[in-house]
């Protein structure tokens, strides 16, 4: 392997303008930087990852901190983002540091972070509309990028898809389909995907005046059990009150109204329809459920390279007014849709 000191004996240089050059210091010329790159590559010369840590002043690392769910459970949406999170940042020599927490004690952990000035940036997911993290960040000065928006409106730099056009699509999909009663099982109220989501679906309904009781909008973690103990409890109403279709913020949840579906004898499809977010888990193909799921689908891998990305270029001082993408979700129609059925076709009553 390549030494510093035999990169600059070929280039006829010092060792100290080679590790400038490397280390992107103004005070070393275009044409200078360019040649000591180049000669690197066909040299095959790997920095020192210590040596450029101590000449930058830069730790290297980006923190971040892992939601558990109740019952210290991981979340496997967060889990598969955070694996392709770290994949992209080891493949420009960053690490990822990250720290377990409730969603009840995240701040702490964030203020440590900040305390200690071990990261040099740090990316948060799930934001809320006046998120105390991000506040943190930015009273402190230190980079930071974010999985979602908690406003429409914000300010920093994200990475995010397009919640209000996914579910305009999907609920005005139900809407022409004939449905009148489409519960809908969410995230938490408190976390912005869920605002922009609930406001496209109210929005659709209230254009064709249409409304919801309101116990048949279901906030909370996503997960099966959730979405299940919801759907039961629905379908268990009496056939002119109970919905003839379902709109979900994630495939686990529709796992549930699946369950809840074969345990009331409704058919998917024909008795009864759901509608579900996909973020496309490894272990959760929609397209494999039984029947096929009608997604509004993105997925969430996209989301660890893009940030990964968006975080060294924060490092670097780019505004984060230039690093704020939102990424289209397709509406993919399969059969667990169909026309609405003779029961469901008028509106709730009450």
């Amino acid at each position: 392997m390549t030494t510093l000191r035999e990169l600059a004996r070929h280039l006829g240089l010092s060792p100290a303008t080679v590790s400038r050059a490397l280390n992107g210091f103004p005070e070393v010329g275009q044409a200078t930087r360019a040649r000591v790159l180049a000669a690197s590559e066909t040299l095959n010369y790997t920095p020192n990852v210590t040596a450029k840590r101590l000449a930058t002043g830069k730790s290297g690392m980006v923190g971040l901190v892992f939601r558990t769910l109740p019952g210290y459970t991981i979340d496997p949406h967060f889990a598969d983002f955070l694996a392709s999170l770290s994949e992209a940042l080891a493949d420009s020599r960053i690490d990822l540091v990250f720290h377990v927490a409730s969603a009840e004690d995240q701040l702490s952990h964030y203020r440590r972070f900040v305390k200690d000035g071990v990261v040099d940036g740090m990316i948060l997911s799930a934001p809320e509309p006046d998120d105390a993290r991000i506040a943190l960040m930015e009273s402190r000065n230190l980079p930071f990028v974010v999985h979602g928006r908690g406003t429409e409106d914000a300010g920093y730099a994200y990475f995010d898809i397009d919640n209000a056009g996914a579910f305009r699509a999907a609920t005005t999909l139900l809407v022409e389909l004939g449905h009148r009663r489409i519960a809908f099982l969410n995230g938490s109220e408190r976390l912005g995907f869920a605002r922009q989501r609930r406001g496209a679906y109210d929005a659709v309904l209230a254009s064709r005046g249409l409304r919801t009781p309101q116990r048949f909008v279901v906030h909370g973690e996503m997960t099966e059990e959730t979405g299940y103990a919801a759907a039961a409890a629905m379908l268990a109403e009496p056939v002119a009150q109970r919905p003839s279709a379902f709109i979900c913020s994630s495939t686990l949840q529709a796992l549930g109204v699946m369950r809840a579906a074969a345990e009331a004898g409704l058919t998917i499809g024909s008795e009864l329809s759901i509608i579900s977010h996909d973020d496309v888990l490894p272990h959760l193909r929609s397209e494999n459920f039984a029947p096929p799921l009608t997604v509004t689908r993105a997925p969430i891998r996209n989301a660890g390279p893009a940030l990964a990305q968006m975080i060294m270029a924060r490092m670097d001082d780019v505004a984060p007014a230039r690093l704020q993408r939102i990424e289209k979700a397709d509406l993919i129609v399969r059969a667990s849709t169909g026309r609405v059925p003779k029961w469901g076709e008028e509106a709730w009553t009450h």
